[in-house]
């Protein structure tokens, strides 16, 4: 079976060229310097009708996923947008402060997502109880987890996402996360993946006029289909025995 790669972008740069390179599905954010927050309504308009399933980030701020009211509603309206964007699917998290996950403002932020597909991000990995939590993300109604296991990279939690995929028995996509790339995965090769997530970046150096009024840093990262394709290539070959 094809796994589906989903890539995460934050430029329109960076969409044309995941969509160029193979993605099947886009996860579209702004500042993925911080993990991703959600994209502006212009880049959303200007992302739909890509040719490829495109997920928005919903994420108002960096940081912790415990929500205040006044986030909460900012995030209702951003999952509206998204749905009046023509977006198909949104991309949340909800923590409560001891790390399970806030099934509340979850519920909350699901029923304005107007039926669009729905993944639970890696606020995932800081819940105390994996095994609860994923019966939890079956029942409010998530198609997929992004998950790396609850490890710094997907690699370092293959085995728990072992056990998670088995738990799972169909009910949920398990899309692990987190550091994949061609010279990654092979920890994740005996897993039964369907899909998985990854930014298929590498470093660029800002050529633009050199201007230290704090506007952005110098060095970062930039979509690369040659990475994505790498990646691809990985996967379709047989696993080793």
């Amino acid at each position: 079976m094809t796994v589906m790669i989903e890539v995460c972008v934050d430029t329109t740069e960076g969409l044309a060229e995941a969509i160029r390179a193979g993605a099947g599905r886009v996860e579209l954010c702004s500042a993925l310097d911080i993990g991703g927050l959600t994209p502006s309504v212009g880049m959303m308009r200007r992302a739909a009708g890509a040719g490829v399933p495109i997920y928005a980030m919903i994420r108002p701020r960096s940081g912790h996923f415990v929500w205040s009211p006044d986030e909460i509603a900012v995030m209702e309206a951003d999952i509206e947008a998204a749905c009046r964007a023509g977006m198909q699917g949104v991309v949340l998290g909800a923590s409560r402060p001891d790390g399970r996950l806030d099934t509340d403002v979850l519920g909350l932020l699901i029923a304005r997502a107007k039926g669009v597909g729905l993944t639970l991000h890696r606020c995932f990995d800081l819940v105390p109880d994996f095994s609860a939590a994923l019966e939890e993300a079956v029942e409010l109604g998530f198609h997929r987890i992004l998950t790396s296991g609850g490890a710094r990279t997907a690699a370092e939690g293959a085995d728990r996402l072992a056990s998670l995929m088995a738990q799972a028995r169909g009910r949920i996509i398990v899309m692990p996360g987190s550091g994949i790339s061609a010279e990654t995965l092979a920890p994740l090769r005996s897993l039964p993946l369907r899909e998985i997530h990854a930014s298929c970046s590498a470093p660029v150096i800002d050529s633009g006029p050199v201007v230290d009024f704090g506007f952005a840093a110098r060095v970062g990262r930039r979509t690369d289909g040659g990475r994505l394709r790498d990646l691809r290539v990985a996967l379709s070959e047989p696993a080793a025995r």
